[in-house]
């Protein structure tokens, strides 16, 4: 039976957002927000979708997994090879969206991706449980495979490959820094009035504005 979802809803009560009490830095008010997200035990916090198109113009979203704020930028890993590196290779332009529903909050990023120094993936491959090491090996992601025991048997000879041995991370597997040049914080607040506090890049300074819902 089909059912009726347009008036599946929910109201937001719980905070509010001024553009007075954010940080004059996107990154440093998502880091707090981060951090408010863990303290509050949201499923999965630093999951992200990460939105890429190439040079086709053909958007593609996903789920990833963020793994580093700096100064610059926020950083995920990925095989290169993948749908989502190969259309960064052809356009650099991407869009990030965090959503943490226990919070009633929303956190978006547009800007440019670039892909992070050898020794950077280096060191964040070498902390990944061995399982995802050889994971990385033995998966071409986003390439069509004929079974699932197709993908295990290269697990297995993965694993035998690197059997007592140390597993380095392959050169199509890396990390990606994305530098914002735009970014938006969503509180949401009763009657689908919520707050959006967005960040604009402009000679390298942030101007703040309030946006209507």
């Amino acid at each position: 039976m089909q059912k009726d979802i347009s008036s599946i809803r929910g109201e937001y009560r719980l905070k509010e957002l001024s553009a007075s009490a954010v940080s004059h830095d996107p990154l440093v008010q998502f880091g707090i927000w981060l951090d408010e997200a863990i303290s509050a035990r949201v499923h999965e916090p630093t999951a992200m979708t990460l939105a890429t198109a190439g040079s086709d113009g053909h958007p593609s979203a996903r789920i990833v997994l963020l793994k580093d704020i700096s100064g610059d930028g926020v950083s995920f890993y990925t095989n290169y090879e993948s749908k989502k590196g190969r259309q960064l290779s052809e356009n650099s332009r991407a869009a990030l969206l965090f959503f943490w529903p226990e919070l009633e909050r929303q956190v978006r990023f547009e800007g440019t991706a670039e892909k992070l120094s050898a020794a950077e993936s280096d060191r964040y491959f070498s902390t990944r449980p061995r399982n995802s090491r050889i994971g990385a090996w033995a998966s071409k992601q986003s390439s069509v495979i004929t079974s699932r025991e197709e993908l295990e048997n290269e697990v297995r000879h993965i694993t035998g490959l690197y059997k007592d041995l140390d597993i380095p991370r392959p050169p199509h597997w890396g990390g990606y820094r994305m530098i914002p040049h735009l970014a938006e914080f969503w509180q949401g607040r009763p009657g689908r009035l919520h707050d959006r506090i967005e960040y604009r890049l402009n000679n390298g300074s942030w101007n703040i504005s309030r946006l209507s819902p």
